[in-house]
C-alpha cells in the first residue's frame, strides 16, 4: 500500500483529502504545520507528500528545501495562490507538480496517480545487489559508495543479468543483447566480458555473477 502524508494546516481540507486518499486505497498520515510535517517526512518511509506552500512554522518552499536535501520523494504543492512565480519557484525546488486551490478532487487524484507512476519509474532505474548499486540512468555503479569504471558493454552486462536476477542468461541471449548478434560458436566474447566484470567488481569477495556450466551466467537474489 503506497503511504502518502499531507502537509496542510486547513484541518478540513486535509481530513477530506485524507478521506478520499483512504477510498483510493492509500495510507494517509496528517501535518497541520511545516515542522511537524518536516519530521514526519524524515522519520518515516513516504511515497509522496502532498504540501501547502502557506504553512504556519515553516512555509512549503521552505519544507520542500530541507526534504531535498534527504529524500527524493514525490512532493506535490498544494497552493491558493495562481501566481506564475510561485509554480516556478516551486518547481525549481523540487517540487513534482502543483495544483492551485480550490481544485477538483478527481485532478488531484489524477495527479497523484501521475507522480507516483513517475516515481516507480525512477525507482526501477536503481538496480541493488548487497552493497553494488547500479543507476540506470546515470551510467553508475557504486559498491560501497565507491564508484567503479565499466565499459559500456560491461554496464549493459550487469544491468541484464541484475534485471534478470534468479533466471540463467544464456550466453546466447547476452551476445544478442549486448552485442547485438547471434552466437555462433565461435566468439567468448561474453565469457571473457564476465571475467573483466567480475575483476572491477572484485567478484571473488561476494560471488555475485554466478556460472551455470555449458549454459551461461545468473545473479541470485540474496
Amino acid at each position: 500500500m503506497e503511504r502518502i502524508l499531507i502537509i496542510e494546516d486547513e484541518t478540513k481540507i486535509a481530513r477530506f483529502i485524507q478521506l478520499e486518499l483512504n477510498h483510493e486505497g492509500y495510507e494517509v498520515e496528517l501535518a497541520f504545520d511545516g515542522r511537524d510535517g518536516l519530521e514526519l517526512c524524515k522519520s518515516r518511509p513516504f511515497d509522496l507528500v502532498l504540501l501547502d506552500v502557506m504553512l504556519p512554522s515553516l512555509n512549503g518552499f521552505e519544507v520542500l528545501r530541507r526534504i531535498r536535501q534527504f529524500s527524493s520523494v514525490a512532493v506535490i504543492l498544494l497552493t491558493a495562490k495562481d501566481d506564475v512565480i510561485d509554480k516556478v519557484l516551486g518547481l525549481d525546488s523540487g517540487a513534482d507538480d502543483y495544483i492551485t486551490k480550490p481544485f477538483v478532487i478527481e485532478e488531484l487524484l489524477a495527479r497523484i496517480r501521475t507522480a507516483l507512476r513517475k516515481q516507480n519509474r525512477d525507482q526501477n532505474a536503481i538496480l541493488t545487489h548487497r552493497d553494488l548499486r547500479v543507476d540506470v540512468n546515470r551510467y553508475k555503479v557504486t559498491r560501497n559508495d565507491v564508484e567503479i569504471e565499466l565499459t559500456k558493454k560491461e554496464f549493459d552486462l550487469l544491468v541484464i543479468l541484475l534485471q534478470n536476477k534468479n533466471r540463467v542468461c544464456t550466453r546466447e541471449s547476452l551476445l544478442e543483447k549486448v552485442w547485438g548478434y547471434r552466437y555462433d560458436g565461435t566468439t567468448n566474447a561474453v565469457d571473457v566480458y564476465v571475467r573483466h566484470l567480475r575483476q572491477k567488481i572484485h567478484d571473488e569477495e561476494m560471488h555475485v555473477i554466478q556460472t551455470v556450466r555449458g549454459v551461461g551466467y545468473v545473479i541470485h537474489e540474496s
